[in-house]
């Protein structure tokens, strides 16, 4: 458990006094160092070591003064020495670090001043001793609070898609369209990056249609179809006067090249747009998040967001970080040292298997491999022991036939497939860099396992297979290797006819599990779901009583919770933060725990989706990892600011609202647990804006022009209007009498129009209240004055924002009212512990708070048996808090409760 921020700052006060008189590098320097990390609760000893060995760029021996792996360098000097130099030095050092252990800080410090390098954000800290107590928080990585940083992706992504997009446009004009256009894509795709990576000769691809081709583009088609028949043809199978210029293209298999498709037709604007992409260098696009990219620009909508959906790669990392890469690199380190446990754990790591049940493009496949090779890299590193290497293929044990997908739509599928090829041959040029040995795996034997289909209704151990043997074929076939087939079950459900491949398509010795199950299923709400959808639920929880409320996603949840029964396989998925809120931990997570018995392993709290494409889409996300079997310590990263970086904490338990605790479940209840008055939700008309009045003035001119019936026109109130301290007006006309009602053409004119709106409707219910067109169809006025609570409220106030109303205001449907509400009632209900238990409880909407009556307010806590005094004094402070807003009667809700503009009379109250 780490020290508390107050404990570390009391520490480092006490540091800052201890050392403030120290000079000398040679006789001070260790027990500094000593001292400084204990001030965090760390002992140094556990973790870093002083003086350690490495070499320099000109091959002589250096040592660092502290090095703590892949956390912090310090470099110490005495009193008044050049830091600059000091730093320079340290980063020299790092140099020749392995990828593993640089650090994310260098620290340099001359006993009075720290400069501390951040080698992630790239951004530099200095203070002096005595302000060490003023800049802890740049520690953060060293006291237990960890800011997990991880990098944005290029926006060299977004261009590439776009201009991709431009070439897809001018095709599907000219009646391109569907699955050829698709495939057509996919394998100029293949080209453009092929001539950047090594795969074709430089510019090969680019030469080709420069040299060959038309400037009219007039025979471009043509020769494309000439260049993809070449790729898909061996060598020694190829007509003897080939063209030269052809003939030095590779033979690439895989079976991208193998459909037959229909010659398409250029002219000069599209030939130009093909040449537009070669002239981008495809070395450094990524292809896990250009892969989501290229699917939208087929999406004219999407199009105008590009890349506003893609999973970044700092939220992949966020994922398999935790849920299987932090564990193999601390095997790596246990072992680095041992050739055979490194030759065991490069042979573990070889054999692993990944599903994701969702893939999309595959960028968490391709993130994962791309990882796992990093540490292949450096696991041979250390084996080969600097030997020189004449064929670097021989050691290169992973291949992406251990990775598998499943996805819904076929185009993605696609892009998932050659995405897998191409992250492999990033990763192979790596190991050129680093070993030296020019490596390109073509003609291409191995590939990923994408299967198009519905992973609701797919059999997930359907697409194991024994290595060379067997394998599935989908509507993905032209990407498939050439193996022997294994066809689609087809059942009937609910008169729907549904692919559902099964296990039993597999010899019985073939059946086994994958490692791990990852990635980011889609999400619709409970309300938001498709008739197949609907059907897909159905099927998954056909064992589960009550699942009406859940989400989509959910689907994936209990699927995954039940295919890992009696396994050691660990699971992660990103999801909305939606999944951990509200109803949902009630009905889904009580069943996951304690019927299918999963352990949370990890989790990250609420942040927000985020990357660098314009028309970023605003999305709250949480992330969690479980299995069937109990950790000791877990990993809980919090945020601060849900927009920041996470704090990562070991603890030793997550319980389903992603906090440490034993676990909980809120079930929704129609009344409260103590004795304290019912809330329910405000009035809801239902009338199609017929008993409303939009504006301050259509309100004026109806009194004006029907005096005698101004009495029936109320302030109308909801939460925006509480929060922003404005209202509306509607009418009231439960008191009305015929006669009144007749005498007024306007209201005989509004009736009429509800009347028709209601009978119109598609709900049953609705059209029955066609008959009461004076009464809002949802009436729960209090005969009293009440307190009213918005459902929506903004998660950056300590407090919610509450206020007394009325009898004769009458409340929207958007806000939640409590009749008979007293000023204990107002007291707690503003606590900041209420604001807390709400927070974490109920829903949200995005980021903001979205109150519950049946799940937050009916559930918590109130004080049981409150002594008159103790209501006294609550009741007291309550009525300071509404004495201090009084002060500021022009001033909204809004302003007095934004913790930037909140007076300091309402703060103190």
């Amino acid at each position: 458990m780490p020290l508390s921020w107050n404990e570390i700052k009391a520490r480092a006060i006490t540091f800052s006094k201890e050392w403030e008189n120290t000079t000398s590098e040679d006789a001070d320097a260790k027990p500094f160092l000593d001292a400084f990390f204990d001030a965090f609760g760390i002992s140094r000893r556990k973790v870093a070591t002083f003086e350690h060995k490495v070499k320099k760029l000109n091959d002589a021996d250096g040592y660092i003064d502290l090095l703590w792996k892949g956390v912090i360098l310090v470099e110490m000097k005495s009193r008044g020495k050049d830091l600059d130099k000091a730093f320079a030095q340290a980063k020299e050092y790092t140099q020749t670090l392995p990828q593993h252990e640089l650090p994310k800080y260098i620290l340099v410090c001359d006993f009075n001043t720290f400069k501390l390098y951040d080698t992630d954000e790239q951004t530099t800290q200095s203070f002096l001793l005595k302000e060490l107590v003023k800049n802890v928080g740049h520690f953060g990585s060293i006291s237990g609070y960890q800011k997990k940083t991880y990098k944005e992706q290029d926006p060299a992504n977004i261009k590439a898609a776009e201009l991709m997009g431009k070439l897809h446009d001018r095709l599907e004009d000219i009646g391109y369209t569907g699955h050829v256009l698709e495939i057509y894509l996919v394998r100029i795709l293949f080209c453009l990056f092929a001539e950047d990576t090594t795969i074709f000769e430089k510019q090969q691809f680019q030469d080709y249609i420069e040299q060959r081709t038309a400037i009219d583009g007039s025979d471009l088609a043509a020769r494309l179809q000439e260049l993809f028949q070449v790729l898909n043809t061996h060598q020694d199978n190829r007509f003897k006067n080939l063209d030269e210029q052809l003939a030095a293209f590779p033979y690439v298999n895989g079976k991208l090249f193998e459909e037959p498709l229909p010659t398409a037709s250029f002219d000069s604007g599209m030939r130009q747009a093909l040449l537009n992409c070669c002239y981008m260098d495809w070395s450094q696009i990524s292809p896990a998040i250009f892969g989501s990219m290229f699917q939208s620009v087929m999406n004219p909508k999407e199009r105008r967001n590009l890349g506003a959906h893609y999973t970044s790669e700092k939220n992949i990392l966020k994922l398999i970080k935790p849920l299987f890469l932090d564990e193999l690199w601390a095997e790596f380190e246990k072992v680095k040292h041992n050739d055979n446990q490194l030759k065991k754990l490069h042979s573990k790591t070889s054999k692993l298997r990944f599903l994701d049940p969702a893939c999309g493009c595959g960028n968490f496949l391709i993130i994962a491999y791309k990882e796992l090779r990093l540490l292949e890299i450096e696991i041979l590193r250390i084996l080969l022991k600097g030997q020189t290497v004449t064929d670097i293929s021989s050691y290169i044990l992973l291949d992406v036939d251990k990775f598998y997908g499943i996805e819904y739509e076929e185009f993605p599928a696609q892009i998932a497939q050659v995405a897998m090829w191409l992250a492999d041959h990033q990763m192979n040029m790596e190991c050129r860099y680093v070993f030296g040995d020019y490596f390109v795996r073509l003609p291409l034997r191995k590939s990923a396992t994408i299967v198009h289909g519905n992973a609701l209704r797919v059999d997930w151990n359907s697409l194991l297979r024994k290595e060379s043997t067997t394998t599935i074929r989908t509507n993905v076939a032209n990407i498939i290797l050439e193996e022997p087939t294994v066809e689609y079950k087809t059942v009937n459900i609910h008169a729907k006819k549904i692919n559902y491949i099964t296990s039993d398509d597999i010899e019985e010795d073939t059946i086994e599990k994958f490692d791990y199950i990852l990635g980011n299923p889609p999400f619709y709400g409970s309300r938001n779901q498709t008739e197949e959808q609907k059907i897909d639920t159905q099927l998954v929880f056909s064992d589960v009583q009550s699942f009406g409320t859940l989400d989509y996603v959910a689907c994936w949840y209990y699927k995954a919770a039940k295919y890992i029964s009696n396994t050691s396989i660990k699971v992660g998925f990103v999801s909305t933060n939606s999944i951990a809120q509200g109803i949902q931990v009630s009905v889904l997570w009580q069943l996951l725990i304690e019927r299918e018995k999963i352990f949370i392993h990890f989790a990250h709290q609420t942040f927000k989706w985020s990357n660098e494409a314009k028309g970023n889409a605003a999305v709250y996300c949480v992330i969690i990892g479980f299995a069937k079997y109990d950790i000791t310590q877990k990993k809980l990263f919090e945020y601060d600011d849900i927009k920041g970086e996470a704090h990562e904490r070991i603890v030793s338990s997550i319980n389903p609202f992603l906090v440490e605790g034993k676990n909980v479940y809120i079930d929704a209840r129609t009344k409260p647990l103590f004795n304290v008055p019912s809330m329910m939700k405000g009035n809801a008309a239902i009338d199609d804006g017929n008993f409303l009045f939009f504006e301050k003035e259509e309100a004026e001119i109806f009194k004006k022009a029907y005096p005698n019936h101004q009495k029936f026109v109320k302030k109308f109130i909801g939460s925006d209007e509480l929060i922003n301290n404005y209202y509306r007006h509607c009418l009231w006309l439960k008191e009305a009498t015929p006669d009144e009602l007749r005498a007024c053409p306007e209201i005989l004119r509004r009736l009429d129009n509800i009347k028709k709106f209601r009978s119109e409707s598609k709900k049953e219910a609705t059209r029955k209240w066609a008959d009461y067109p004076t009464r809002f169809m949802e009436d729960r006025q209090a005969d009293s004055d009440y307190l009213m609570i918005p459902v929506v409220s903004s998660e950056l106030r300590n407090y919610i924002p509450i206020g007394f109303l009325s009898k004769d205001v009458i409340a929207n449907y958007s806000s939640f009212i409590l009749p008979n509400a007293t000023n204990f009632h107002f007291g707690i209900i503003s606590s900041l512990m209420h604001n807390v238990w709400i927070k974490k409880v109920c829903g949200r909407l995005k980021s903001d708070i979205r109150y519950s009556n049946t799940i937050g307010y009916n559930n918590f806590p109130f004080p049981e048996n409150a002594t008159a005094k103790q209501k006294e004094v609550v009741s007291k402070t309550a009525q300071a808090v509404l004495d201090a807003r009084e002060k500021f009667t022009t001033s909204s809700l809004a302003d007095l409760y934004d913790p930037k503009t909140m007076p300091v009379e309402l703060v103190k109250a």
